[in-house]
């Protein structure tokens, strides 16, 4: 099997439905999650060996995510247990299942990451990855957003780079974002975001404007997620859209996360990583999109971040 290399955080998301405060009490659920575990997840469950670097926390909660990438097959053998806590996420849901996020981030496992640590993430045993993905808060956050920006830059000389800045502006200040974004473009060939990340990136851009500022910084492939209207993506200029594959939604957590998974996965099995997207043409990329999309849907149908496993596809 096809190997990717996926580093960042694991996440606890306490989802709390939109009528879940009643009786002088919050009702939560909670979830394993964080966006490149919840990557992770979703390629070894569609069959890509997911080689997962995180600081995952003995703590009950840690050990919940622990127990969830190992249950969905992700390969662990690069990440490293942590004696702090797990981070936190809250994960509120309104009417028609879209989710707003509140973090507790302060001393956690996450972000304490240093270059020793993460250099069995990318050994060539037993298999060397041919791409390598990460963002969402570790990529922002530090000290971990430096190591790993300095592993991207040595790495992508090897590897195909994924990355997926997935903001949240209610712990980073947009303006972080805005001063890192054009840094991140140029270590990336795939960056994806989601429709929300642009309007707070590049108000009153487009989807085709957004795409030429991240090519003319070097990203090959640029896929921004457009919810119920599908998605947008542009291959060195090249343009494709997709509709969503399904219509029930019962939330929208892990939703971009799974629908980048599928991207990634499809694109590995196709032979297309490794390099720059060299062969990838644009018939390609829609039947690459068209099969992520109905990850996604398959992921939004169904509570929390639980991407479906490749015989669901079938």
């Amino acid at each position: 099997m096809t190997t990717i290399a996926v580093v960042g955080e694991i996440v606890a998301d306490a989802v709390l439905p939109a009528d879940g405060i009643r009786d002088g009490a919050a009702h939560l659920t909670v979830h394993p999650g964080g966006g490149p575990a919840n990557f992770a997840v979703a390629l070894a469950r569609l069959g890509t060996t997911a080689r997962f670097a995180g600081r995952i926390s003995t703590g009950a909660l840690g050990q919940l995510c622990k127990a969830h990438l190992e249950d969905s097959g992700v390969d662990l053998t690069a990440s490293v247990a942590a004696v702090e806590p797990a981070t936190l996420a809250i994960a509120k849901l309104d009417d028609n299942g879209a989710a707003s996020y509140e973090f507790y981030v302060s001393g956690t496992a996450d972000w304490a990451w240093t270059a020793a640590e993460l250099g069995t993430l990318v050994s060539a045993q037993p298999e060397q990855p041919v791409a390598i993905h990460t963002g969402t808060l570790a990529l922002a956050l530090q000290p971990s957003g430096a190591v790993i920006e300095n592993l991207l830059a040595v790495q992508r000389q090897n590897l195909t780079v994924s990355i997926d800045p997935n903001l949240r502006t209610l712990l980073v200040p947009v303006e972080h974002y805005r001063a890192r974004i054009d840094g991140w473009a140029k270590l990336a060939d795939i960056v994806r975001l989601s429709e929300d990340d642009l309007i707070d990136l590049w108000p009153g851009t487009s989807v085709e404007e957004a795409a030429q500022l991240l090519h003319a910084k070097g990203v090959v492939l640029v896929v921004i997620s457009l919810g119920a209207d599908g998605a947008f993506a542009s291959l060195r200029g090249e343009t494709v859209r997709v509709p969503v594959a399904g219509r029930s939604v019962v939330d929208t957590v892990g939703a971009g996360d799974s629908f980048h998974g599928g991207l990634l996965h499809y694109l590995a099995q196709a032979g297309q990583l490794g390099g720059r997207l060299e062969s990838l043409t644009r018939q390609g990329l829609q039947d690459a999109l068209e099969f992520a999309s109905r990850v996604a849907a398959i992921t939004v149908s169904r509570a929390g971040a639980n991407p479906p496993w490749s015989d669901e596809l079938d």
